[in-house]
């Protein structure tokens, strides 16, 4: 392609509100552009890394046994009514009427339509296993969109599921999705791990894994394990007891002691005042769900996980308790309530449970106690694991390393859904015996467009963008410096044609624009291989430009084409 030609329009600076890495170079590099808040139009160039993305999808989707499908992106509202979806996925579902008045769903995401459409195509177990999947636009409207391609209202992404008669057939698609998603992530140059995850809003009776992208701006925080290879989003990962006095010396301990503390409500303040240190203070908290209220006991230095304090509660929604439902259910404000005589259900985290004693609120105003022991002074009775972890506790899957913090970007996820959609939308197969059985699901997403942004997130340096070979525009940048330069012309088309020759796609700058101007350019839009074509094109040598190592080398035009061959046989 011949630059001159191109519809490229580089910027010097990049709007005020593109804060990532990311969103400002793929706009400064003429990749996107924006036509409303998380809603982006892909200029030639953003629309060629996406193909090269989604062939290498396609690629590992279809070696792992996945069929393509298109499903329509308006979707009826009675199939999110009947799955149980509508109401819950609240505003972020994009809604509208058509003349007939007929309510219809922008497609966040495709649950409801592909199990309906396998249940009119699927009615017996010779047809099973299955496993389909499609690369197409998802719309949901993102309260605060923002990070560019990362967060959007629009947004490509590529979501495949598997239909199975049992969970052993599931267990061997998730298996096999997830190492196709493994050498996805591989091909597509970035550094990445695979995390225990929380199911969120997409339901689902199994484990499930997300595929972190390791980047600072991420959203995710993730705890990974400096010794064995557990990692977990924070959402999910196990806390450990290690550093906490045990139940061994819990008989040492002397009788509760109620102590005065006026005005002295906060974790903060009984560390400052009285000297306590928060691991020895075991916080309190009201919460309501399910229509009644019930208390949490974490230690003081811990925060409570309101995803895993759902579940070990058996609740959908759970929220802390307002100042008078506390005080009207544990008889004093919040601050001063304990578990000592409360008559509230306990819901006790695995570290609380652990101590051989700690500071307590009273149940009175103005008071706490002292040398509260877990199992003597309150019943032990619902023990959960209800805390985030901490960054430096040991693991407790294999005991020696421990959990070092790092921030991710999702950029795929992988679910067991089990009988979710099935079950609910009628989705059945005769078995063997003539027996109506649900089919087993499985659900699989790559955002396309936040991979995408992933992958520049982590590939670019001061100049711009570092496209791995395999997913830049054009596998070779040829800037011919003077563009009335006769011998720089004649040098630069030769190079030009032999590399299209040996199939290899190449970006000739043939403007008539300064040198200057050309190199900021090609630093920014990262093709991996500059050859610059100037002063020594008369020798018949061009400057071998290395983008992501920054090595410079005058070279012989037939020698850079071979170390481009080179280069590309070896990505």
């Amino acid at each position: 392609m011949r630059q001159s030609q191109l519809l490229l329009t580089t910027l010097r600076d990049a709007p005020a509100e593109a804060e990532t890495a990311s969103h400002r170079l793929l706009l400064r590099a003429g990749y996107i552009r924006m036509l409303a808040s998380g809603i982006y139009s892909y200029l030639p160039l953003g629309r060629k890394v996406l193909r090269k993305i989604e062939h290498i999808i396609r690629e590992e989707m279809d070696g792992a046994g996945a069929q393509e499908v298109q499903l329509p992106s308006l979707l009826p509202a009675e199939l999110w009514k009947e799955s149980g979806r509508f109401e819950p996925y609240g505003k972020d579902l994009m809604t509208m009427l058509d003349r007939h008045d007929r309510q219809f769903v922008l497609g966040p995401t495709h649950e409801e339509a592909i199990t309906a459409l396998v249940r009119g195509e699927i009615s017996s177990y010779r047809k099973l296993p299955v496993t389909l999947y499609q690369v197409q636009t998802k719309f949901r409207d993102e309260l605060r969109p923002r990070s560019g391609l990362l967060r959007g209202r629009e947004f490509l992404m590529k979501d495949a599921y598997s239909f199975d008669a049992d969970w052993a057939g599931l267990d061997d698609a998730y298996s096999r999705i997830f190492k196709a998603y493994e050498r996805i992530f591989t091909r597509c140059g970035l550094n990445f791990k695979s995390v225990q995850a929380n199911a969120g809003a997409m339901g689902g009776e199994g484990g499930n894994h997300e595929f972190m992208a390791l980047a600072e701006i991420g959203e995710d925080t993730l705890a990974v394990c400096t010794s064995c290879d557990y990692a977990a989003n924070l959402e999910e990962a196990e806390g450990g007891t290690a550093g906490i006095l045990t139940g061994s010396d819990q008989a040492d301990q002397p009788a509760a002691e109620r102590f005065h503390t006026p005005g002295i409500r906060t974790i903060g303040q009984l560390e400052q005042e009285l000297q306590i240190a928060p691991h020895r203070i075991i916080k309190t908290l009201v919460y309501s769900g399910g229509g009644s209220l019930f208390a949490v006991l974490v230690r003081g230095d811990h925060e409570v996980n309101e995803l895993k304090l759902a579940a070990a509660a058996g609740l959908d929604e759970i929220s802390l308790a307002d100042y008078d439902a506390v005080q009207e259910g544990a008889g004093v404000e919040s601050g001063y309530v304990g578990p000592v005589g409360l008559k509230l259900r306990l819901i006790i985290d695995k570290a609380v449970a652990a101590m051989n004693s700690g500071v307590t609120g009273a149940g009175e105003k103005d008071y706490h106690l002292r040398h509260v022991v877990p199992g003597r002074d309150f019943e032990l009775k619902h023990i959960a694991d209800i805390r985030n972890a901490s960054e430096g506790e040991t693991c407790p899957k294999c005991g020696t390393g421990v959990y070092k913090f790092h921030k991710g970007i999702e950029i795929g996820h992988v679910f067991k859904l089990g009988t979710r959609y099935s079950g609910k939308l009628g989705a059945v197969y005769l078995d063997a015996s003539g027996s109506s059985k649900p089919i087993i699901m499985g659900c699989y997403g790559i955002g396309v467009s936040r991979l995408m942004a992933a992958i520049a997130e982590q590939s670019h340096d001061e100049e711009g963008l570092l496209w791995p070979s395999a997913l830049a525009p054009y596998q070779v940048h040829i800037l011919q410096l003077s563009a009335r330069d006769q011998e720089q012309s004649l040098l630069a088309e030769a190079l030009y044609g032999e590399l299209g020759r040996l199939g290899i796609e190449a970006l000739l700058d043939d403007r008539d624009e300064r040198a200057g101007v050309k190199f900021k350019d090609a630093g920014l839009i990262g093709i991996p291989v500059v050859l610059v074509v100037g002063k020594a094109a008369g020798e018949g040598k061009v400057e071998f430009w290395d983008r992501r190592s920054g090595t410079k080398e005058v070279v012989g035009s037939a020698e850079a084409v071979s170390r481009v061959q080179g280069k590309l046989n070896n990505t």
